[in-house]
């Protein structure tokens, strides 16, 4: 077992169904609900509202398989402590589930979002233009506009770690993850909807892949110059918080799948977690990726085309499909129960949904890049 695994074990006394809550909130509600907006432009109000509410079920509904599925072989003594693990166990030792993006968070700036965007669409001096319908030269652009909102839903929405949190729940396990969950989603449901729907009001189909690059028109601000930079160091901060946070905390719950292989090439599981030994490696290796990322962001001006491509090809497989299937191959319901059919239509649904969704968001970021540069001001 390497280092890192070791490290999330040792927090299995202390978790309880608020820290489950706290930390499946934490990693949910986060920087890319600010694309929510923009998504809505794609989908009109009928569409946002129920595509959004669609998401929020099913993801409840498929943490929930998870956390059966994980506590069922804990009980058997073969405990999964990531999606690589679930995978071997479940699928077979060469099928594998690498997914290298998770963001951890905080939400603070989404109350900060919908704010701005109330007082935008309120005041009559500095209201934009709206108009609510969907964008689109033809059909089939309007078609994959569908598809490429439904992708960053599902970014939104997406959870990488909920094994990992799992595991730091002391025993019994049982309904702690449910009850963390319920918290998890009373927050997330109104955090999404409020931006959403604020969001697309104040701005119609003008919303952008970053909400916030709404509050300035043409250089001149919307709200206060002050909100602004406000609302932009409140989620400097939270990203910055949790990278360095993350380095130190004895939970490892916030251990990003990349930072796990970073854990098992750097880390040494004979010596102690706060050693100079295992200390070190992590801050460096962990602080390099963050320079890594922040640089590749910067450099890519495709906030929302970014979102659907990791939705795409991350979490619609990891938490629309994945789970459904784990617990159908675990537990093997009957193939005349509400279960089975319903978790393969879950199945095959959102399979074609990623499959296009796939297409239409690389055809989305090949189009953006014809307008934009590398390192761009936008």
């Amino acid at each position: 077992m390497d280092a890192g695994a070791l490290f999330v074990l040792k927090s299995k006394e202390i978790g309880s169904w608020v820290h489950c809550g706290y930390h499946l909130t934490t990693s949910i509600v986060g920087p890319p609900l600010l694309s929510l907006p923009f998504a809505f432009t794609l989908l009109g109000w009928a569409g946002g509202v129920v595509s959004l509410a669609a998401a929020a079920l099913v993801t409840f509904y498929s943490y929930n398989l998870l956390s059966l599925v994980l506590e069922h072989y804990d009980q058997m003594g073969r405990r999964q402590l990531r999606f690589r693990d679930m995978a071997n166990q479940i699928l077979g030792k060469y099928i594998h589930v690498h997914f290298f993006f998770h963001t951890d968070k905080f939400y603070s700036y989404s109350a900060c979002a919908t704010a701005a965007a109330i007082h935008i669409g309120t005041s009559s001096s500095s209201s934009p233009p709206k108009e609510y319908s969907v964008p689109g030269d033809d059909t089939a652009d309007r078609l994959f506009g569908v598809f490429n909102a439904v992708a960053i839903i599902a970014t939104t929405c997406g959870n990488g770690i909920i094994p990992e949190i799992q595991a730091t729940v002391a025993p019994p396990v049982k309904g702690k993850m449910f009850k963390g969950l319920c918290v998890c989603y009373a927050v997330v449901l109104a955090a999404f909807f409020s931006v959403a729907i604020s969001g697309y009001w104040a701005f119609g189909n003008r919303a952008q892949g970053l909400v916030l690059s709404n509050f300035v028109d043409s250089g001149r601000p919307l709200v206060p110059k002050w909100f602004v930079l406000m609302v932009n160091v409140f989620t400097i901060l939270q990203l910055s918080a949790v990278a360095v946070y993350s380095k130190f905390d004895c939970w490892q719950v916030y251990l990003q799948p990349t930072n796990e292989v970073l854990e098992g090439t750097f880390g040494d599981p004979k010596s102690k977690q706060f050693s100079a030994r295992n200390v070190v490696p992590r801050v460096l290796s962990r602080s390099l990726s963050v320079v890594v990322a922040t640089v590749i962001a910067a450099m890519l001006p495709f906030f929302g085309d970014i979102n659907a491509i990791i939705g795409a090809f991350g979490f619609i497989p990891l938490d629309f499909i994945l789970p459904v299937v784990f617990y159908n191959m675990t537990f093997k319901p009957s193939k005349r129960s509400l279960v089975f059919w319903l978790n393969s239509s879950i199945a095959v649904v959102f399979s074609a949904i990623g499959a296009v969704a796939a297409v239409a968001a690389v055809r989305q970021m090949s189009l953006d890049a014809k307008t934009y540069r590398l390192f761009a001001n936008v």
